[in-house]
């Protein structure tokens, strides 16, 4: 191969590999961008942080947890955080659930007490990050990453009951919440 083929082949496989590699904004660098922002607070919590194995548990109940690896958690709180800055960051979420990577599962809520909007990646039996998004025009935001392999949403629905039982006292989910509200 010639020097001149040789320049043509590497210009070639630059081109495609950066076109291929052009980064859109997505939910994870989101998080990544915010975390050490005045007036958002994060989280990252390991699944297995949460002491599930010392209660008693539904087999639907213990699959669910045994599906779930980690919940990255970041807020907005406008205690101390501007309305503007509320309004644009909840617009860029708003963007990002919908990219076709999100399927949207439901919304509840209201304008005057919040709202509150579900996403999910993957199939309803197969999902590997459930997206919770919750806004109030009072408080501020928080979207909750539920990251795992196969989650199955009628499994994890049935954590419901549970989730006031599991352990967060070591993981500081009430400074999360007094910074929100």
């Amino acid at each position: 191969m010639n020097l001149k083929s040789l320049i043509i082949a590497l210009s070639c496989y630059f081109t495609v590999f950066t076109i291929g590699c052009e980064s859109k904004p997505t939910l994870q660098t989101y998080f990544v961008d915010h975390q050490e922002v005045p007036d958002f607070i994060s989280m990252d919590v390991p699944i297995s942080f949460l002491g599930a194995d010392k209660l008693q548990l539904t087999d639907n109940q213990q699959d669910a947890i045994d599906s779930i690896k980690k919940l990255n958690m970041l807020g907005y709180s406008l205690k101390s955080g501007s309305r503007d800055t509320y309004s644009q960051e909840v617009k860029t979420i708003k963007s990002l659930l919908k990219s076709e990577r999100y399927n949207e599962l439901m919304r509840v809520g209201n304008s005057k007490d919040g709202r509150v909007r579900i996403h999910y990646v993957g199939h309803e039996d197969a999902i590997d990050e459930l997206v919770v998004f919750g806004t109030s025009k009072a408080h501020g935001f928080a979207v909750i990453r539920v990251l795992g392999n196969n989650m199955d949403v009628s499994k994890i629905m049935e954590l419901g009951p549970i989730l006031n039982k599991l352990d967060t006292r070591d993981l500081n989910v009430e400074g999360f919440l007094d910074f929100m509200f």
